[in-house]
């Protein structure tokens, strides 16, 4: 097992130095100490005494982002225009040429992405799983 900050040469946060909310190994948030005595890092075998936190004080803040700005309000503003690139892609509805496309990933991370297609002359909406 790796040894502690306060077992080797040293002995203030670790070799590598830091901000004393991250693992000075492996640069991994370190969890919020609790009743234990020690806190170990869940990325690796780092580990430091809780007394080492004694007297520091831990801060977060949480940002949230407006809704104008957020995708969702984004999506209601692309109904009135259409954006994104057009491609040569034959309309199934209307028959003719000239689509815009966006994708997303809609299924899990190890499976394709969804792609978006629209209309630019009548705004028919079709979809395609790659």
């Amino acid at each position: 097992m790796r040894r502690g900050i306060l077992e080797g040469p040293c002995l203030e946060m670790s070799c590598l130095g830091g901000d004393p909310n991250f693992c000075p190994e492996c640069g991994n948030v370190l969890p919020l100490p609790g009743i234990q005595d020690t806190v170990y890092c869940p990325q690796c075998s780092f580990f430091i005494p809780v007394a080492e936190f004694s007297g520091q004080e831990i801060q977060s803040t949480v940002i949230f982002n407006l809704v104008e700005q957020s995708s969702v309000a984004l999506d209601e503003d692309e109904d009135t225009e259409l954006k994104g690139p057009v491609i040569d892609r034959r309309c199934s509805h209307c028959n003719k040429e000239g689509m815009v496309y966006h994708t997303r990933q809609m299924r899990s991370a190890d499976e394709g992405q969804t792609v978006f297609f629209s209309c630019i002359h009548c705004r028919y909406q079709e979809k395609e799983d790659s």
